[in-house]
C-alpha cells in the first residue's frame, strides 16, 4: 500500500476545517432540535384556556406537562391579527415593523429594516440564510398571513380558505390538517408552521368564550393531536419541538382593544430537551415567540430583532 502523501493529508484536513467552518461559524448556537413545527391559532385567547374544563383540551394539557407553557404571553397594540402575526415571524414590535392594521399586507410607515423583500427578516428568511438547504413551509387559511410572514424564503406554502362569515364552511378542519400532516410525512420539514383562523371567525360570529366558540377551541385541541400523531409516523416527533401560540384573544365579539382578554394568549413550548411542566416565570411578549424558534434551530438573531430566546426553559445537558 502507497503512503498517502503528507502534503496531501494537510490540505485535506484544512479544507474540512474552512468547509466546517463556513457551515457551523463559531457564533451558531448549539441546535436543539431537528424539526421546529409551530401551530398558530389565530384569536386563541388565555381566558378560553382558562375557562375549559382540562378533559377538553388533552392534547394541550398534554404539551403543557411535558413542555414550557404560560397563559400571560401579551400581544403587541393594537390586539389585532396581520400587526401580531408579523411580530410572531419577525421578532419585533408594531413600531417596528410598521403593520398597524388588521389586515395590513404592507407597512403604513417603512419598517425599521429590509430582508430584501420590503419587510424585516423573518424566521424564514434566517432558515433560509444560515439554513440554505433546510425545508421549510407554512400552511394557512386567512390570507392575511402571506405578507407578514415572507413566503419568498420558504420552500412550500399554500393558502386554503376553509371558512367566511357569508359561506361557513368551505373546507373542513380535517381535511386542512390533512395538507400539512401530509407535507410533514412527505417532508420531514427543519421548519414547518400551521396555521388556523376558525377559531377567529367563531369569535366575531357568535362571541368570545360562549359555547360556540369553546366548542371549536376543543376540535382544535383534536387537531393538535393529529399533528403530534404526524410527526411521531414520520419518526422525527423525539427530535421535534412543538410551539403552540396565537396572535390575540377577544372580548364580546371583536378584538383590537387594550383589555386583557384580547392581549393574553397561551404559548407552549414542548418537546426534545425541553423541561416539563415548566411555566414561565416572567411575561413574554409577541415578538419572543420567533425568537425561541430560531434558537431551538441554532439560527443567530439579526441584531434588529427584539425577541428574546428563552433558553432557560431547556433541561441542563
Amino acid at each position: 500500500m502507497k503512503n498517502f502523501p503528507v502534503k496531501t493529508l494537510f490540505v485535506a484536513i484544512a479544507a474540512l476545517a474552512l468547509c466546517a467552518a463556513a457551515c457551523c461559524p463559531k457564533d451558531a448556537p448549539r441546535q436543539r432540535a431537528g424539526h421546529v413545527v409551530m401551530i398558530g391559532i389565530d384569536g386563541w385567547a388565555a381566558e378560553g384556556v382558562r375557562q375549559a374544563p382540562e378533559e377538553d383540551l388533552p392534547n394541550l394539557q398534554y404539551l403543557m406537562q411535558h413542555g414550557a407553557w404560560t397563559l400571560s404571553k401579551r400581544s403587541v397594540m393594537p390586539s389585532a391579527s396581520a400587526i401580531n402575526w408579523a411580530s410572531t415571524f419577525n421578532g419585533v414590535p408594531t413600531e417596528m415593523h410598521g403593520f398597524d392594521k388588521w389586515n395590513s399586507t404592507h407597512g403604513t410607515i417603512p419598517s425599521t429594516s429590509d430582508n430584501g423583500h420590503g419587510i424585516p427578516p423573518t424566521i424564514f428568511t434566517l432558515v433560509r440564510e444560515q439554513h440554505p438547504q433546510a425545508l421549510t413551509g407554512l400552511l394557512y387559511d386567512w390570507d392575511g398571513v402571506g405578507p407578514v410572514a415572507d413566503t419568498l424564503a420558504m420552500s412550500w406554502h399554500r393558502f386554503v380558505k376553509t371558512y367566511s362569515h357569508t359561506d361557513g364552511v368551505i373546507f373542513s378542519l380535517s381535511e386542512y390538517t390533512d395538507i400539512a400532516t401530509d407535507y410533514i410525512k412527505q417532508n420531514k420539514p427543519e421548519f414547518f408552521c400551521l396555521y388556523y383562523g376558525t377559531l377567529d371567525e367563531t369569535g366575531h360570529k357568535y362571541g368570545w368564550y360562549g359555547p360556540e366558540y369553546m366548542e371549536h377551541q376543543k376540535l382544535l385541541d383534536t387537531e393538535i393531536g393529529r399533528v403530534m400523531d404526524a410527526l411521531k409516523e414520520a419518526g422525527i416527533f423525539e427530535d421535534t419541538i412543538l410551539i403552540l401560540t396565537s396572535d390575540h384573544g377577544g372580548n364580546g365579539h371583536g378584538h383590537g382593544g387594550f383589555s386583557l382578554l384580547e392581549l393574553e394568549t397561551p404559548f407552549v413550548v414542548s418537546g426534545k430537551g425541553i423541561k416539563q411542566g415548566y411555566e414561565f416565570p416572567i411575561t413574554l411578549m409577541q415578538y419572543d415567540t420567533p425568537a425561541v424558534a430560531a434558537d431551538a434551530l441554532g439560527i443567530r438573531l439579526p441584531a434588529e430583532w427584539r425577541g428574546r430566546p428563552s433558553p432557560e426553559i431547556y433541561v441542563k445537558p
